[in-house]
């Protein structure tokens, strides 16, 4: 069993940036391919971003693409979400989610995904 711990999230200005960073236990992290979604008041889940399992895939919703970057670092169990020029409408729950199975490409619906963190808020005023 994997464990994801995010961390990163807070209250920022339109314009700003945050680095969230997604935690994993388990000798697994490294062959699983990871991802990130968020969900605002209201609102469903969404995907947000997606790593493969080597860190060579990657891809984004259109909404996020040019200002989100996924990495991660295998050497460490962590994936990373670096956010820039943030907006309003970024404003949510952002959750990392892994995919337990080996060596996979990218995954973009959430119930692709067998591991969740807890969520991380992230806020940004106008």
């Amino acid at each position: 069993q994997v464990q994801l711990v995010e961390s990163g999230g807070g209250l920022v200005q339109a314009g700003d940036s945050l680095r969230l960073s997604c935690a994993a236990s388990g000798r697994t992290f490294s062959s699983y391919s990871m991802g990130w979604f968020r969900q605002a008041p209201g609102k469903e889940r969404e995907f947000v971003a997606a790593i493969s399992w080597s860190g060579l895939g990657t891809d984004y919703a259109d909404s996020v693409k040019g200002r989100f970057t996924v990495s991660r670092d295998n050497a460490k169990n962590t994936v990373y979400l670096q956010m820039n020029s943030l907006k309003p409408e970024d404003t949510a729950v952002y959750y990392c989610a892994g995919r337990g199975t080996y060596y996979g490409g990218l995954y973009y619906s959430d119930s692709e995904y067998n591991f969740w963190g807890q969520g991380t808020q992230v806020t940004v005023s106008s």
